[in-house]
């Protein structure tokens, strides 16, 4: 045992092999057995507020830890979307797909250099691994919840896609299965703490600051997300009505695929790419982007732990199936504020915010008299924790977690829903449930077909 001083007390350093060497920073934790398995290990010290647990293995000379550490990851989903997982922090030890074509290709792709990442067909081998850290899921959003929830249980950390989930009533799930298990969770949507938000020309952070610091007045606050403020809606992402019948290649487990989501005839247009233009398996343009837009917003008013109270839509009719456009979606707090989705552009002069004493548009302008002197004499926001890994081994909340990135996703999921019933909604977020709507009552927990029920 070696003895480390540090702000006037003494941290004992346990070294244990496990798999692989791991250094456990420990203040006062008892003796731990060897035959405890490194998955139960992680898990186990978690709970512990001053552990840091990194794989001895990448420990540089005197127990230096080098930026170099990593923890291990498998990869579910090996679709366009996967290549950005790939580049994700952590050693890559497993990929799953239940199209043999794309996990293959993307096997060759990673092993090229003589590697040995494996591959499986069915996820709950990969989460079987006691040697998995990390589960990125990257699957449509009708796993996720699924994916998420199986990933919790086994004491996994889990890095989700966007959007967090399908329907809100597995968002509840997955939410309460993670702080159950008390693993860490981050969604890969990163735009409320790094990078131009979208295309706005500015940072959240710094909008954050300057509606915190009182530069455009108090609220109830308008916010517009629309071209003018540089966000895209991509209605692009629509379904097709009366698909023809087509036979299921012989690469993919269609029936699997679908997993918790009804049971209908192939087309190549419902899977893969295009899934997105489909009720069951996203929510158009809204589904893909809309957890990338309203996140950010939601941190920069200080909405973390709360929902809207009213959803308007201008549409038209949506087919049963398959997703169509819409022209305006706006929320309504309680407080007052207004969070317009403008699909149509209509207001070409809209600000990115406005408050009762000014506005700020895209780019950082705004009508506020000296507006770029007085925000620099503003104080900074609260620092974010932004290294997934690094909170992982610290046992802290990533930035984006299963709390307020549910939020965020509730938020998309009541703007899908009244698209989808075509009706202006009265929410109640106390108990979670619209008023006087059965039709978008039913649609906040959808139905599972009977070999995938929500594993709660």
């Amino acid at each position: 045992m070696n003895l480390k001083g540090g702000l006037g007390h003494c941290i004992f350093l346990l070294r244990i092999l496990i798999f692989e060497r791991f250094e456990i920073r420990i203040w006062g934790m008892p003796k731990v057995d060897d035959h405890l398995s490194r998955r139960g290990l992680l898990k186990g010290v978690a709970a512990w507020a001053t552990v840091s647990v990194v794989p001895g293995s990448v420990l540089g000379k005197n127990g230096a830890i080098p930026p170099s550490e990593r923890l291990t990851k498998a990869i579910i989903g090996c679709g366009g979307i996967s290549r950005a997982h790939l580049g994700m922090p952590g050693q890559l030890l497993a990929l799953c797909d239940v199209d043999s074509k794309r996990l293959v290709g993307k096997l060759k792709q990673v092993n090229k250099d003589g590697g040995e990442v494996k591959g499986y067909r069915d996820f709950r081998e990969v989460i079987a691994r006691d040697d998995v850290d990390v589960v990125h899921v990257a699957t449509p959003p009708h796993w996720h919840a699924y994916m998420s929830i199986a990933a919790a249980k086994a004491g996994k950390a889990i890095w989700c896609e966007k959007p967090m989930s399908r329907t809100i009533g597995e968002g509840m799930a997955m939410r309460d299965a993670v702080k159950k298990a008390g693993v860490g969770f981050r969604l890969n949507t990163w735009f409320r703490f790094r990078s131009k938000f979208y295309g706005s020309g500015v940072t959240a952070r710094e909008v954050k600051k300057a509606v915190a610091g009182g530069l455009i007045g108090a609220g109830p606050y308008k916010v517009t997300l629309s071209g003018a403020t540089g966000f895209n809606w991509k209605f692009s992402w629509v379904g097709k009505t009366n698909l023809p019948l087509q036979r299921v290649p012989d690469h993919l487990d269609y029936d699997f695929w679908l997993g918790p989501a009804p049971w209908r005839p192939y087309h190549r247009h419902r899977t893969h790419g295009s899934f997105r233009g489909y009720w069951d398996y996203d929510g158009g343009g809204l589904g893909d982007m809309g957890q990338h837009y309203l996140d950010p917003i939601q941190y920069i008013l200080d909405k973390d732990e709360e929902l809207p109270v009213a959803i308007e839509i201008d549409s038209d009719p949506q087919d049963i199936d398959a997703v169509g456009k819409w022209r305006r979606l706006t929320y309504w707090y309680a407080d007052g504020t207004e969070i317009v989705l403008d699909g149509e552009n209509r207001d070409k002069k809209a600000a990115l915010i406005e408050g009762s004493e000014g506005k700020i548009f895209k780019g950082f302008r705004s009508d506020v008299k000296g507006f770029e002197e007085k925000f620099k004499l503003l104080p900074e926001p609260e620092a974010q924790v932004t290294d997934f890994h690094q909170a992982i081994k610290e046992g802290k909340k990533f930035a984006l977690n299963e709390e307020n990135g549910f939020v965020s996703c509730t938020l998309v999921n009541l703007g899908k829903i009244a698209h989808r019933v075509n009706a202006n909604l009265k929410f109640d977020p106390k108990v979670m449930r619209f008023e006087g709507n059965d039709l978008a009552n039913d649609l906040i927990y959808q139905t599972s077909r009977d070999k995938w029920k929500l594993p709660v």
